[in-house]
């Protein structure tokens, strides 16, 4: 896939902020990596590791921090953050087709939904009674929106995206194929040795500019409202219980588990298939490492790791063994270090 159009250096370079370095009038059609670039695509630099690749890339421009300008005598656009500018430039060179603004036959819209005449509505789409879609939005095919359910403008719901009742999406959010938000949370109470099913009357509340991955899905809350906050990122999988609040600006990678009731900061990072337990906090600005269990509060900002290092099976099962003694052993140093105690001050070392 290519852009739509060739563009300039000195025209990316404008948009982008980005300073340019050689000849501006070097035009590019395409992204690609140091490695298989070809002559009409523009690659970028952001990890130490594929320096190297400067000096034998075929592409017509990089894009570089200042400290590797001069690692490459090809035209180039220097930013602080390559792969940021990266981005843009991709966001350039690969524009977003949407559709023409209009309902389709095939559509189904109860009696006062209120669609923006701008919006598109695909086929085999769903909008019930009291949904609200705002200017420019997207629905995808198939989608399903719930009675009083809110989308905001320039929000594009993918294929198959189900949207239960008083669920609200903000603006310019991107939700992928197979999502499923505000399903109820999974409350249950245990009533003469049977399962007695709490009602899930709070809402799923999702901010501005976030992304929601493919089959990912955000339970409704229990009472109070299931929130992310603006500009989060959910890769595909992820499973976010009732009552969670997702703070602005986190990320949060495939696979991971978010018990209910978790409260997670602005800026934190989360690698994929972290499990996390219910009603705990992780404070702003902390890193949780992926296939981390997290069961406790983080509370101070930093990264955190849970993972057993890889090894061979038959060590791993020797590891677990030692493992499994750790509190033995741990017992047996305490008895040792109040037996010196004794020994070396007598009857009041124990004070």
């Amino acid at each position: 896939m290519t852009g739509e159009r060739v563009h300039t250096l000195s025209e990316l370079a404008s948009r982008v902020g980005a300073t340019l370095v050689g000849d501006g009038n070097v035009t590019v059609l395409r992204v690609g990596t140091l490695e298989n670039a070809d002559a009409d695509a523009i690659a970028f630099l952001s990890s130490a590791r594929y320096r190297s690749q400067l000096a034998t890339t075929r592409a017509a421009a990089v894009i570089v921090a200042p400290d590797d300008a001069d690692a490459t005598p090809l035209p180039k656009l220097v930013h602080a953050n390559p792969y940021a500018t990266y981005a843009r430039v991709a966001s350039i060179l690969y524009p977003s087709t949407l559709p023409t603004p209009g309902i389709d036959a095939t559509a189904r819209v109860a009696s006062g939904a209120s669609i923006d005449p701008s919006a598109s509505i695909g086929p085999y789409a769903v909008i019930a009674a009291n949904a609200r879609i705002g200017a420019r939005a997207v629905i995808g095919e198939h989608c399903v929106i719930g009675d009083h359910a809110t989308i905001g403008e320039d929000t594009r719901l993918y294929p198959r995206v189900t949207l239960y009742a008083h669920s609200v999406v903000g603006a310019r959010t991107i939700v992928h194929s197979g999502a499923v938000i505000g399903a109820d949370g999974f409350g249950m109470a245990q009533d003469a040795g049977k399962w007695l099913k709490i009602p899930q009357v709070g809402r799923v509340v999702i901010g501005d500019d976030c992304e929601i991955g493919a089959n990912t899905t955000i339970d409704r809350g229990a009472i109070d409202d299931t929130v992310i906050e603006d500009d989060v990122k959910l890769d595909n999988q992820v499973q976010v219980g009732h009552n969670c609040r997702i703070g602005a600006h986190s990320a949060i990678a495939g696979c991971t588990g978010i018990a209910g009731s978790t409260t997670i900061g602005r800026h934190v990072r989360i690698g994929g298939a972290a499990n996390i337990s219910g009603h705990l906090t992780i404070c702003d600005g902390a890193v949780i490492a992926g296939a981390t269990t997290v069961i406790g509060n983080v509370r101070e900002p930093g990264v955190y790791t849970g993972v057993f290092p890889l090894m061979p099976q038959d060590e791993w099962r020797r590891a677990a063994v030692e493992v499994r003694r750790l509190r033995m052993l741990t017992s047996r140093v305490a008895e040792l270090e109040r037996a010196l105690r004794i020994q070396q001050n007598g009857p009041e070392g124990e004070e």
